[in-house]
């Protein structure tokens, strides 16, 4: 038996299994997570169960933060690897007693110790050289394993079994040439020059490294920890990604304070060329942004949008704002980079036409489909009742403009009367694991009459009286911690199945723009209705005061009641919950 991520094994035991997200089953080569909970306790299994769960999610989180390898790391990683060798030596060579020293040592023991340290030293150096040496011509990767994990990790590098075992002799090639020439400085000679052709300096941003600490991704993390209370982790999340591009082009040990103008204009320039779904395409495999940028005038992809990057600017302009807060950056180089929206692009949103809603509506996902499987099966005619957040999501955004997740997380007791007004309380306190996108989006939004007529309020009842403590107990999040994310994708995919759109269009979020444009129909302004949306609101001086939420009561059942969709047919479904 599977009850979420809980699964009962035929002996009684119990296991964790979590259904790895599609962008990351080519790295995992599964489908699926299972680990054993070496229990066959309920109450305990739960409690392993969700420590098991959370150490996946994080682990997903730090896998997306990685990216292939390139030849360009390959070639920071070999100089560096041979510049650290000659280093260790010269720091060794430092510390090494001299003649003085090794003459005013009076235990002869330790005076016999210091006097054979040099030839030691040079001894040890020559065996691991013939070592190198013999394991570089097995193919054998021992000696140099833990180096090339070292740097993986320090670069954030996802590694296959290839790419691995090609770094580790490149590297154990970078190493042969550094011992060789600690011999040379054995006999006083500091000419040494890298015969092997791949040992050679990497070029461009990477010849700039930062200090321990001061890079632009381990500042980031720092920005992440600071910030990580006010910002959604996803939002972090997507930010980490995109920043990832510009780290990828100026170099990964690139110091943050060096952000400027100068290189965020080239990053921009890159964006501009980048083709949609790059690291999720196998012609860019291995390839980093400027590679997949040039490889893209031959294969031709389609690029992303202007929306899409000044998404990635955005993220950027929040990490430089805090860099310039810290005093690591003198201002925020992003400022004024933003594209410009096409004329009269602001407010153009994509709604439902009413016979569209119409359409949806007498559909089999709200009539009796032939199955609860796919959105296929969801648009054939059955005898199948959906009755679960699938239905009443889209309906209760009709006549609210909540978001989706923020319905679906409701809680049973988010739904209640306040002097005798049916209420839905989006907030993010209370039991479960409740989310806002900000601040102004905790409110309180009136139940529709319509609802109450379509059978909102009863099924409101018929849950409350199981025990429930959610309002739609089936919605979960994704592997990301976002709210019905799957169902807000199969719903465009269902909305294809019935013929509704083709390609980019309506979508479950038209639904929240459409309960928008009602409210203009009924005369309202956006700067009135605003916090039924949830917006920002007012100056920032003015929403600073005071601890009241914009609108009364009455006012928001105003709001609510006035809108209305012409020539909707919904009596269909009264009666049907």
């Amino acid at each position: 038996m599977t009850t979420n991520y809980l699964l009962k094994r035929p002996g009684g035991g119990y296991a964790a299994r979590m259904k790895i997200p599609a962008d990351l089953v080519d790295h995992y080569g599964q489908t699926h997570h299972v680990k054993g909970l070496s229990t066959k306790e309920l109450t305990e299994a739960k409690r392993r169960m969700w420590i098991m769960v959370d150490q996946w999610r994080r682990e997903h989180d730090d896998v997306r933060t990685r990216r292939n390898l390139t030849d360009a790391d390959n070639a920071d990683a070999v100089w560096q690897h041979y510049s650290g060798t000659l280093d260790r030596d010269e720091q060794a060579r430092r510390l090494m007693p001299t003649a003085a020293h090794i003459e005013a040592i009076a235990d002869p023991f330790d005076k016999a110790v210091a006097q054979k340290w040099r030839e030691f030293d040079a001894y040890s150096r020559r065996v691991k050289l013939d070592h190198m040496r013999k394991h570089l011509a097995a193919g054998e990767t021992a000696l140099i394993n833990h180096e090339v994990d070292a740097y993986a990790e320090k670069h954030k590098l996802l590694l296959n079994d290839g790419d691995r075992a090609d770094l580790a002799r490149k590297m154990m090639r970078a190493e042969i040439e550094g011992l060789e020439a600690t011999l040379k400085r054995d006999q006083g000679d500091y000419t040494h020059t890298p015969a092997d052709p791949i040992v050679r300096p990497s070029n461009g941003a990477r010849a700039e490294k930062a200090a321990p600490g001061e890079s632009v991704m381990e500042l980031f993390e720092r920005y992440a920890r600071e910030r990580g209370k006010t910002i959604k982790a996803d939002t972090l999340n997507q930010a980490r990604r995109d920043i990832g591009t510009y780290v990828d082009m100026v170099g990964h040990g690139f110091p943050a304070s060096k952000i400027d103008k100068k290189t965020v204009g080239e990053w921009k320039a890159v964006l501009l060329q980048y083709p949609v779904k790059a690291t999720e395409t196998k012609d860019f495999a291995g390839m980093s942004i400027v590679e997949i940028v040039r490889h893209n005038d031959k294969v031709g992809k389609p690029v992303i949008s202007d929306k899409t990057i000044n998404r990635y600017l955005s993220g950027m302009s929040g990490f430089c704002r805090w860099l310039s807060a810290h005093g690591i950056i003198a201002a925020n180089p992003v400022a004024d980079m933003f594209l410009d929206k096409p004329d009269g692009d602001d407010d153009e949103k994509e709604v439902f036409t009413t016979d569209q809603l119409n359409a949806v509506f007498k559909s089999p996902l709200f009539t009796g489909c032939l199955r609860d499987g796919s959105p296929r099966d969801w648009s054939l005619a059955g005898n199948v009742v959906i009755r679960d957040h699938r239905y009443w999501v889209p309906l209760v955004m009709l006549y609210s403009g909540a978001r989706p997740g923020e319905i679906a997380q409701l809680l049973v007791d988010d739904v209640r009367q306040e002097d005798g007004v049916w209420i839905m309380h989006i907030t993010n306190t209370g039991k479960g694991d409740k989310s806002v996108k900000n601040k102004s989006s905790r409110r309180v939004v009136p139940v529709h009459s319509e609802l109450v007529k379509l059978g909102f309020l009863d099924y409101h009842a018929a849950i409350k009286g199981t025990g429930e403590a959610r309002l739609f107990p089936n919605a979960e999040r994704n592997e990301r911690g976002q709210m019905i994310a799957d169902f807000s994708r199969d719903f465009g995919r269902y909305l294809e199945c019935i013929g509704v759109k083709s390609g980019r269009g309506v979508s479950l979020y038209s639904l929240r723009h459409g309960f928008t444009d009602a409210l203009r129909r009924a005369g309202y302004l956006n700067i009135q209705f605003g916090f039924l949306l949830g917006h920002a609101s007012g100056t920032k001086i003015t929403k600073g005061y005071g601890v009241l939420s914009e609108g009364t009561l009455a006012q928001r059942v105003e709001l609510v009641n006035s809108i209305g969709y012409p020539g909707l047919q919904l009596e269909h479904l009264c009666g049907s919950s």
